[in-house]
């Protein structure tokens, strides 16, 4: 990227009967978040028109049809579809689904190509992007599969930062996928992400128990005592600063996780609860480990306030600073790694 052009940041446009579009809106309605980036939407000028209409916003968009007419200083739009859709706010609907994978796919697309340089994605609804051609969870699995890396859910603000060895799996699967192979890999993806999009050098990481209590030396599970704990042995031998297993259900309201740069949780819930109950509205869904920059807001469709006004666009807007800020990073980390200091010749 050259010094003198802006990030373009694509955005896809997540479910349409959800509060993804007003988000947006009120994030970009503010000309000065165009200082910091080109913002692409890829989605329709008709869609989106309505949705400015609908809210009464003052916002102008730029159209488009290829990623070749992005004009840097205004709200691109990307044409992904050419026809009108109905749009019919908190209703769950397949067919509306299918355009939030559209724009996705056309999306990511653009970041494989580096037409764009960051993702951020608003939220879609689990269930109405099931097609027969895409059978994906949610994003983090589908970006994994097109990008390539070894993809994590790295919930983070500036202050506490939170990685899963589990994501979506149901409760009762998470110790058969926990082996010794996924912690290693796991807390290499954390660290990496640490070192290198978030600039720190040394960084101390927090892993939580499986079991209540981290099992009470077996009494609750054995999963901590014979898997976790001797993996994290291995993993200190190596120099790594990696604590822990702690017990999960007094960690965070003690406060520990503020002595640490990344907390590490078993499973999904272990480790979202306490992050949006700190940090909900600030928070950020950043995929780490991938070979390109994704991060979302730390919500879902909001289903039962889409239309009406009444979104909080915070967390999106941090994932747009959070993006360009890990873009900026990676781009430092890998020029200081090309050009590294020659050590300099002793004197005799």
């Amino acid at each position: 990227m050259k010094k003198d052009t802006k990030i373009k940041l694509g955005i896809s446009i997540g479910d349409l009967n959800g509060i993804g579009s007003e988000i947006i809106i009120n994030t970009f309605e503010d000309n000065r978040m165009l200082e910091f980036c080109t913002p692409v939407i890829f989605a329709s000028i008709k869609t989106m028109s309505f949705f400015k209409k609908h809210y009464g916003s003052s916002i102008n968009f730029h159209g488009i049809n290829h990623t070749d007419q992005i004009v840097e200083g205004k709200v691109n739009v990307l044409n992904v579809w050419k026809e009108n859709v109905t749009i019919n706010f908190g209703e769950e609907d397949v067919n509306i689904g299918a355009y939030s994978v559209k724009s996705l796919e056309k999306a990511t697309e653009a970041l494989k190509s580096e037409t764009i340089d960051v993702l951020v994605t608003a939220p879609i609804h689990k269930h109405n992007i099931q097609s027969e051609n895409f059978k994906f969870p949610g994003h983090t699995n589908y970006l994994a599969e097109q990008l390539g890396g070894k993809s994590l859910m790295f919930m983070v603000t500036e202050n506490l930062k939170v990685g899963l060895l589990t994501d979506h799996v149901p409760v009762k699967d998470v110790p058969q996928h926990i082996t010794k192979e996924l912690i290693k890999e796991k807390i290499e993806t954390v660290y990496n992400s640490l070192v290198k999009d978030f600039r720190i050098n040394k960084p101390t990481i927090a892993v939580l128990g499986i079991n209540p209590h981290a099992g009470d030396n077996g009494v609750i599970g054995n999963e901590d005592e014979n898997i976790l704990k001797p993996t994290l042995e291995q993993i200190r031998e190596k120099k790594k600063l990696v604590y822990g297993p702690y017990s999960a259900d007094s960690f965070f309201g003690s406060g520990n996780y503020k002595n640490f740069d990344a907390v590490i949780a078993a499973y999904h819930d272990q480790g979202l609860i306490p992050f949006k109950t700190i940090a909900f509205g600030s928070g950020v869904n950043y995929t780490a480990g991938l070979s390109r920059v994704r991060t979302s807001p730390d919500h879902g469709t909001a289903f039962e306030i889409a239309g009406k006004g009444e979104a909080d666009n915070s967390s999106f807007k941090e994932a747009v600073f959070t993006a360009i800020q890990i873009f900026k990073n990676r781009n430092e980390y890998e020029s200081i790694s090309k050009n590294p200091l020659k050590p300099r010749p002793k004197k005799i």
